[in-house]
């Protein structure tokens, strides 16, 4: 075989096996997700304590989202709900951080083997005799 085509395939190779850099690259976009919902779920809070009258506002309802249902009761109590609902939030986009964690490791995981084996077929396959 000539040089020039086994140096082709070897780029090639090369490439397939760069997809995976690509992935988890892509995946860096994915992992930050669940702390920027906290953050915001943090700053909606901290504005419904400031002003109570701002939980009635549709804009503040949509930036709440499931913590609305933790903050309805009387007002002399908000305070002490808007604290547990904090907790419970935190709990709750902590475990949706595991849980893209864990989604993200498997995908590099078996981008990375598809990888390899796509790999192991070309070079495979160039190293067979004619």
């Amino acid at each position: 075989m000539a040089q020039g085509g086994r140096s082709g395939w070897m780029m090639f190779a090369a490439l397939a096996v760069m997809v995976v850099g690509l992935t988890g690259l892509f995946a860096t976009y994915a992992t930050p997700l669940p702390l920027e919902r906290a953050m915001a779920r943090e700053a909606a809070l901290d504005a419904v304590a400031a002003d109570p009258s701002l939980s009635a506002n549709p804009t503040m309802r949509d930036s709440l989202g499931d913590s609305v249902p933790a903050l309805a009761g009387p007002p002399d109590s908000l305070p002490q709900r808007i604290a547990a609902e904090r907790v419970a939030m935190r709990r709750r986009f902590a475990e949706e951080a595991a849980a893209v964690a864990t989604r993200l490791r498997w995908l590099v995981s078996m981008v990375t083997l598809m990888g390899g084996l796509f790999v192991v077929l070309i070079v495979g396959g160039l190293a067979r005799p004619r």
